[in-house]
């Protein structure tokens, strides 16, 4: 039996004072399970706040949008993966679609950031997935795997087993088009072929992203090869975000 993950990534959403109040109110409704693991990601400067808002719920873990590759040092603006770990975080996204497209984050940079990961505690999330164009062309396939070689190209033997991956094809992401469970599948297999080509000796868990919402949950999860979601616009309510971690 596989365990779900549910990933929210709230983006440049829910400062402090919104992240307490989320909390508060999603808790109230949503009691702990054990049969899957739920994951928020909020920005930075709201970590800390809906930390302390959740204390206590053991079963509720935390990650960061991202990090930059280098440990420590003078590059204004960016959290390293020491200062995440130290702020309570298990996890980070990398090379999410809206880094590599909206602020020109690049292959060989998401392997960087992988391998600052594991060496500071963190489990990666490596996000992978194709534009509309990509996809038109027909080449989904030759995206997500030189997206996926290059994240885990500086990893050391038997961090790959503990890596976590994302598919997000960003031609459903915010533009009203929506991936089917099929297509999702479809994905899903040639990365998990992938992975263990790579090496991988155990089930990596492949997240899907990509308008996900309480409509469409369970039936994505439901597809084949598919370990979890990663979601974005509905889990920035409690009630929307409720009803997709319920799903399945």
């Amino acid at each position: 039996m596989r365990t779900p993950i549910f990933a929210a990534n709230w983006k440049m959403n829910h400062g402090p004072s919104e992240a307490r109040a989320f909390m508060q109110r999603f808790l109230a409704e949503y009691a702990a399970r054990d049969d899957r693991t739920v994951v928020f990601f909020p920005p930075a400067l709201a970590l800390a706040a809906a930390r302390e808002a959740a204390a206590g719920r053991a079963d509720i873990q935390w990650g960061v949008q991202n990090i930059a590759a280098e440990e420590k040092g003078a590059f204004t603006g960016e959290n390293s993966a020491p200062m995440a770990r130290d702020a309570g975080a298990a996890a980070v996204l990398v090379g999410h679609s809206e880094r590599r497209h909206v602020f020109g984050e690049t292959d060989e940079q998401t392997a960087g950031k992988c391998a600052v990961a594991f060496a500071h505690g963190l489990i990666p999330v490596l996000c992978v997935g194709e534009k509309l164009d990509e996809r038109e062309h027909g080449h989904t396939e030759a995206v997500v795997l030189r997206q996926l070689r290059a994240g885990v190209s500086r990893l050391a033997p038997g961090d790959l087993d503990r890596l976590v991956l994302a598919y997000e094809p960003v031609w459903a992401i915010g533009t009203g088009r929506n991936a089917t469970p099929d297509d999702a599948a479809a994905v899903h297999r040639v990365l998990r072929a992938e992975l263990q080509a790579l090496g991988a000796t155990v089930r990596v868990p492949i997240l899907y992203g990509g308008s996900v919402n309480a409509g469409n949950a369970a039936a994505l999860l439901a597809a084949e090869g598919v370990d979890g979601l990663l979601v974005g616009g509905a889990s920035l309510a409690p009630e929307s975000w409720h009803a997709v971690v319920s799903a399945g």
